[in-house]
């Protein structure tokens, strides 16, 4: 039976883009990092310039940490787009336009951008690169097969019998953590009855960096954000019988369907090649704790939002960056999983979290209402909020995590 090294101060389980950048951060901070996750995939891609149609809209909570880590500069900036604008309408039943909408813009933020969006093989490459170079991390590739938490130290046991034991357990595997199980923290879950439906596509007309958002009432939610060049990623959250119609269609029909929100803005739209289309189940998943013995939980491990947001990878980076930060700040005489410091962590994510799956789960069940009185006072709401300018700076700095 082998072993990983020594004791570690942690061991992260999870090497999606959250675990990377906690393994990362976690090892530049000065603490000994395991990473176990799977193994790369040996699946090249048909064309390396392809734009991915996975996506992340990251806030300056994001940028920061990654900037921090020197991660951001190796990202190809030449495919990162800064968001200028954000431009929010009710879209009514069936696209018909309404005379509610909300506009948000960096100008008005006093900011340079609200956001800035990457690709998730761009963000990926530049963090596996910067992995390399690491100091005080190692990676392990495998599957977690057993779990002991003792009163000193917590022992990870693998498939192939490989033990990892640490001080701390950091469960960044993901809606469907492993980690979470073993510690049988119960979890709140329900079916939104849609998939995001996404891909990417030229626009006729120049973006100028706008981020457009349609609501619905029978279509879901509808997104269409800025890529660099004239070039734009949907991202729309459609309930599961529309989704199935628009999978079984060509993306030229999708782009069809598209037109009756985007023509004025956009223009046309042209599917680019290679075409491309994906989509995931949309949920909302709550755990009772961020924390167990030993055991602290980040991004979709830690909570599941909906994307109309697209906070989701942010909730997820500033976990990190809280976690970081509790662990750097903790008394010397204190081990990463001591339960003290555990605890400052869950209190230092509580209220973001809950303001943040209040409010994405607030909105969906909002417009999703076809109520004559919810529909009169929902355009009332967007529409004073829009003349409202101090109020709505305060929910653009809150979404920029500043």
């Amino acid at each position: 039976m082998a072993s990983v090294a020594e004791r570690q101060h942690v061991c992260v389980i999870g090497n999606g883009a959250v675990g990377k950048l906690a393994a990362l951060a976690l090892s530049q901070a000065g603490l000994s990092v395991v990473l176990l996750g799977a193994a790369p995939s040996l699946k090249k891609s048909t064309d390396a310039n392809a734009w991915d149609v996975r996506v992340f809209a990251l806030n300056r909570v994001a940028q920061t940490l990654l900037a921090d880590v020197k991660v951001w500069g190796a990202l190809d900036l030449a495919r990162v787009q800064a968001v200028s604008a954000m431009k929010v309408a009710d879209a009514g039943q069936g696209g018909a336009a309404t005379s509610a909408a909300l506009d948000f813009d960096a100008y008005g933020a006093h900011v340079e951008e609200l956001a800035w969006i990457v690709e998730d093989k761009n963000l990926n490459h530049a963090l596996d690169s910067a992995l390399k170079f690491a100091k005080n991390l190692t990676q392990v590739y495998g599957t977690a097969h057993a779990m002991q938490i003792k009163s000193d130290v917590a022992e990870i046991v693998l498939g192939d019998g490989t033990q990892i034991q640490a001080e701390l357990l950091v469960g960044a595997d993901g809606a469907q953590s492993w980690l979470r199980g073993q510690c049988d923290i119960d979890i709140d879950y329900r079916s939104y009855g849609q998939r995001a439906i996404v891909t990417n596509f030229a626009c006729e007309k120049p973006h100028h960096g706008v981020a457009h958002q349609w609501f619905t009432e029978d279509m879901g939610i509808i997104a269409l954000l800025p890529l660099a060049g004239n070039q734009v990623s949907l991202v729309w959250s459609a309930p599961d019988a529309l989704a199935t119609q628009i999978e079984q269609e060509s993306l030229s029909d999708l782009a069809q369907r598209l037109a009756v929100f985007c023509a004025a803005a956009l223009g046309a739209l042209t599917p680019l090649l290679p075409e491309e289309l994906k989509s995931f189940p949309l949920q909302f998943l709550h755990p009772h704790t961020l924390i167990a013995p030993r055991v602290a939980l980040v991004g979709d491990a830690a909570h599941v939002v909906h994307p109309l947001a697209g906070q989701g990878m942010n909730l997820g980076f500033a976990d990190v960056a809280d976690l970081v930060a509790v662990l750097t700040a903790r008394e010397t005489y204190r081990d990463c999983g001591d339960e003290r410091v555990l605890q400052r962590y869950r209190r230092a994510r509580k209220e973001d979290i809950a303001l943040m799956q209040f409010a994405t789960d607030g909105l969906t069940r909002l417009f999703a209402s076809d109520l004559a009185a919810v529909r009169f006072g929902r355009q009332i709401g967007m529409n004073f909020l829009n003349n409202f300018s101090l109020l709505k700076r305060k929910l653009i700095t809150h979404a920029m995590g500043k």
